[in-house]
Order: structure tokens, then C-alpha cells, then sequence
């Protein structure tokens, strides 16, 4: 029997599990905290996991590898030098770790992304011996990039690239060309030190593309840290979770609220959440809640913008988008939305006055209105704010714009120069964030709901390198 080693991805976090089989055992990588999808996928093909496996103590999520290997009564590896506060199977460099007769795990310390990482050969048996299928890498080699190294403070960051390096290399000398990467990082996961689109890769492929392997270990270095930007605020909270030991997870539908209790929770300083799409959100929404849609990464802009531990309420067209919305946010250690709502704007509102509207805008009608020919129905654009991340605003930039980058904007809206705010970011997404936390201060604002590459050719004049 052939190893078949099954993708389970978290798209909205940009990371991926795995689930290694032969047929009959399996092995899982990095599971999120929602563990249902994994024990529905090893039902799916008749398999008992067997070992569920850590490459290190995440920062970006909660955990389930504990609780999956509780319920499944799997062997629960984890770093020997990591000292967490649960019974494991503790492991080290150069120890194999026999799955069944036809699979094993040679385990690979690979320091980088985390000062214990560990990487898992995955051999399969073979006529003439054991065969390596490939290496489940964490945060360590990561498709054409590897995992940033300053999670664990900047202190640490300069030290800990060096060892990333060292590790890739390593990676690339132990194992043969047509061996394939499995990592758990870079699929636009802050963790990752820099973005790929590649789908799968081997050995063979990251020696031809991947910096790690292909720079001199000073010059990885210096570029690695210099092309990091900001990560999640959130993160702070994830490696303390996992070192404890996360608690069993509760998907079951929260308590519903009505009008009158929207509108308690937010004056009392809580954050009411509108998980529709940004357009049916600008149509009609409630006032002074913030825009999130479910269509884009939720749960990291929620989890960063809001102040840990205050009350989140959750507003969608259906109790389905709710629940999803549960799914993801329990992920990153949000694990009880205080309320729910479900329905329309005006079911809501307790009287029609808490309606509000949010104009949008595109490019050219921004750049219309920076000549003085602002389009019927819309205020002068007297601020053009960027809510975009540094990195993104260091490649190219509107000239004379704003840089405030949305996760630092709740503590900076005053910042925010008087007048109309036409705010925009890469696609819309987070310019409706921002115009919701905007709107809520009071602020005139104009949503660009906007491609950024369309800039340059609408007329705007654009600035790089700055």
C-alpha cells in the first residue's frame, strides 16, 4: 500500500493539516482545534490514527492535537524540550518513531520558526528498505520560503534565522530531490516570512526556488528580516494555550439576541460583528457595528483588531454563517460568542434611525474627485487614507495618502486628518473595516471597494519605494 497523505486546509489562517495513511493507520500533522473535520476524514477512508503529531507549539492557532489524541486515544507527539503542562509522548532529534510495518517517523530537530521545531520524515516501506515520501516541515521549509522567525520576540529573531537557515539546509542534504514538502505554514499565514502560490512542492523544487537554499546563510538572513511585517496581535495569546493545553471546543449555538440587547452591547463598549458580504453590509447595516465578512480572512482581522477578552456579537443572514463563524474563531482562541442575530439589517435595529448606509466608491471615481470632480453623491476626498500592511504600502502607495495599516487604526483614529476619509485597501475588504470604525467615530468616509493594481490606471499617481 502506497502512503496517501491528505491536505486538511484552513484557508482563512492560511495553514494546513495533514493526514497520513496507509490504509489502515494514520498519522495527523498540526490539527486545528476543530478536530470533527479530521475524524470525519479518517471515517471517510476507514483508517485509525494512530499518532497525531506537533512540529512545535503554534502561535497563529489553538491547537487540537491534544483533545484528537484524547478522543482517539492516538500517541500524542511533542518536542521532549518543550515543557507543556500535559502527558505526551516527548521526542528528539534521531529518534523513529514505527506507525505500522508499511510506515514510520524519523523525527529531525529543524530550530528556525521555533527554538525546538521539529520536522517528520515520513517513510514508507519499500523491497530494498525504508523509502522517504516525504517530511512534514512545519514552520520550517516552506514553499519557496520559510517560517518568519521573530514570533518569539525580536530579541530572538536575528538567532533564530541563522538556525532556520541551518535547518532548510539540512532538510535538502538528508533527503532525496523527488521527496515531497509538506509544510503547515505559508499559504497567507502570518507566520510565513513571505508568500507562495505554489500548491506542492519537493526537495528538488525548493533547492531551484527557495532563498533558504539558494542564499548564503548572512544574506538569508539580513533579507528574511528585513521583509517581515507586522503579525497578529492575537498570537500573544495562541502559545500560551497550546503550553497548557487547550480545552475541548463548543460549537453549539450561542444565545440569541434581539434589538433592544444589540444595542446594550455596544454601549457598553462590546463589539457587535456583521459577518455579511461588504456590499450588503454598505446597503443597510446596523449602527456602530463592524464589518467582517465571512468572505475574507474573519477571524485574523477580528482577533487583531479587537481589544482580548471583550464580548463579541455576532450578526448574519443565517444561523449557518454564525456557526462557521463559531468554527472560526474558536481556532484562534475566541471560544463563546456572547450574543447572536440572524436575519436582516432591520430586524436589528430597534427603531429605523439605527440604520445606516456606507458609500462606496472605485478608483477612477477617486481620482476623479482628487481633481475636483467629485462624483454626484459623494463628499470631496479631502483624506485618502491606506489602511493597508507597511510592506504592501512600502512596494507602491497613492501619493500623498495616509498610511495608518488597519490593525493599528482602533488606537489611532485620531490620527486620522479632518475632513471626508475616502479609505481603501489591496480589494475592499479591509477599507470596510476601517470605514465601519471610522463611521462609528463619527467620520464622513467613502469606501474604495477597489482593486489596488487599478490605481495606476485610473490616474492616481502612485509612489514606490518610499
Amino acid at each position: 500500500m502506497t502512503v496517501e497523505v491528505s491536505v486538511i486546509a484552513t484557508s482563512s489562517l492560511g495553514d494546513r493539516s495533514y493526514l497520513a495513511s496507509d490504509g489502515q493507520a494514520a498519522i495527523v500533522v498540526d490539527p486545528q482545534r476543530d478536530i470533527d473535520r479530521v475524524m470525519y476524514l479518517a471515517g471517510e477512508k476507514g483508517v485509525r490514527i494512530t499518532h497525531v503529531v506537533e512540529t512545535h507549539i503554534h502561535n497563529d492557532y489553538v491547537s487540537g492535537g491534544l483533545e484528537l489524541a484524547r478522543v482517539t486515544g492516538a500517541r500524542y507527539l511533542v518536542a521532549a524540550a518543550d515543557e507543556v503542562g500535559f502527558d505526551r509522548m516527548p521526542i528528539s532529534d534521531g529518534d523513529v518513531v514505527p506507525v505500522s510495518d508499511a510506515l514510520r517517523l524519523r523525527v529531525i530537530a529543524t530550530p528556525g520558526h521555533t527554538f525546538h521545531h521539529l520536522s517528520y520524515v515520513l517513510d514508507e516501506a519499500a523491497d530494498d528498505g525504508w523509502q522517504p515520501a516525504g517530511v512534514f516541515t512545519g514552520g520550517s521549509l516552506l514553499f519557496g520560503t520559510t517560517g518568519r522567525t521573530d514570533l518569539l520576540g525580536k530579541e530572538h529573531a536575528h538567532e533564530l534565522a541563522h538556525h532556520q537557515h541551518a535547518s532548510a539546509k539540512r532538510l535538502a542534504d538528508l533527503l532525496p530531490d523527488g521527496a515531497e514538502v509538506w509544510p503547515t505554514h505559508g499559504f497567507g499565514s502570518f507566520c510565513s516570512a513571505s508568500q507562495s502560490d505554489a500548491p506542492e512542492s519537493t526537495i528538488g523544487r525548493e533547492k531551484q526556488a527557495n532563498p533558504a537554499l539558494k542564499l548564503a546563510a548572512d544574506k538569508f538572513v539580513t533579507e528574511t528580516l528585513a521583509g517581515l511585517d507586522a503579525y497578529p496581535a492575537y498570537y500573544a495569546h495562541m502559545g500560551v494555550a497550546n503550553f497548557a493545553g487547550p480545552a475541548p471546543v463548543d460549537l453549539t449555538p450561542v444565545t440569541r439576541a434581539d434589538a433592544a440587547e444589540l444595542r446594550e452591547r455596544m454601549a457598553d463598549g462590546q463589539w457587535v460583528v456583521d459577518l455579511r458580504h461588504r456590499k450588503a453590509y454598505a446597503a443597510s447595516h446596523l449602527a456602530g457595528t463592524v464589518s467582517l465578512g465571512l468572505d475574507g480572512p474573519m477571524s485574523t482581522w477580528l482577533g487583531w483588531l479587537v481589544d482580548w477578552g471583550v464580548p463579541i456579537t455576532l450578526l448574519a443572514e443565517t444561523p449557518d454563517q454564525v456557526a462557521a463563524a463559531q468554527r472560526e474563531l474558536v481556532r484562534i482562541g475566541i471560544d463563546r460568542p456572547a450574543a447572536q442575530a440572524t436575519g436582516e439589517a432591520e430586524q436589528w435595529a430597534a427603531e429605523p434611525g439605527q440604520l445606516r448606509e456606507l458609500r462606496m466608491a472605485d478608483f477612477p471615481a477617486l481620482a476623479a474627485a482628487r481633481t475636483g470632480h467629485v462624483p454626484a453623491g459623494l463628499p470631496a476626498a479631502d483624506v485618502v487614507l491606506d489602511v493597508r500592511m507597511t510592506n504592501e504600502w512600502r512596494t507602491s502607495h497613492i501619493d500623498g495618502a495616509v498610511h495608518i495599516p488597519l490593525p493599528d487604526l482602533p488606537k489611532r483614529l485620531a490620527d486620522v486628518p479632518a475632513g471626508a476619509v475616502w479609505v481603501h485597501c489591496g480589494s475592499g475588504y479591509r477599507a470596510t473595516a476601517a470605514a465601519s470604525l471610522l463611521a462609528n467615530a463619527g467620520r464622513e468616509v467613502v469606501v474604495v471597494d477597489d482593486k489596488f493594481d487599478q490605481a495606476a490606471d485610473a490616474g492616481l499617481e502612485m509612489v514606490a519605494n518610499a
